[in-house]
């Protein structure tokens, strides 16, 4: 990604960081895509800690479904890993922060995994 690239998501994402907080009672669901890779924080800003975390660092040996490439498939279990941990931990509500990516691909896919998992948005 060239700086430039870098630099108009960072200033999105201040953007939406203005409106979008997490609390206790709905934390912020924080993700963060590399090139290679795909992370997400469930987040309480007023505390300033992360409830839960996941990432498709574990992920690998996800199967691509059909219509999907693996990327996708790989990010919507991360969405459904992140949706058990943080059932776990009592949180149901959430805000979303796609982090100054557009909602598509494997950021939608990720999202759709969570709501699968019975996170709400």
């Amino acid at each position: 990604m060239s700086i430039r690239k870098m630099t108009r998501r960072q200033k999105r994402h201040r953007r939406i960081r203005k409106k979008v907080s997490g609390t206790t009672e709905r934390a912020r669901l924080a993700v963060f895509r590399s090139n290679m890779h795909i992370y997400a924080q469930l987040i309480d800003d007023t505390r300033g800690v992360v409830l839960a975390a996941a990432s498709d660092l574990k992920f690998s040996d996800v199967q691509a479904a059909e219509g999907e490439t693996r990327g996708v498939s790989r990010a919507k279990a991360v969405g459904r890993d992140l949706a058990s941990r943080a059932k776990e931990k009592g949180v149901e509500h959430v805000a979303f922060d796609r982090g100054g990516y557009k909602y598509h691909g494997r950021v939608a896919a990720l999202a759709e995994g969570a709501r699968e998992g019975g996170l709400k948005f």
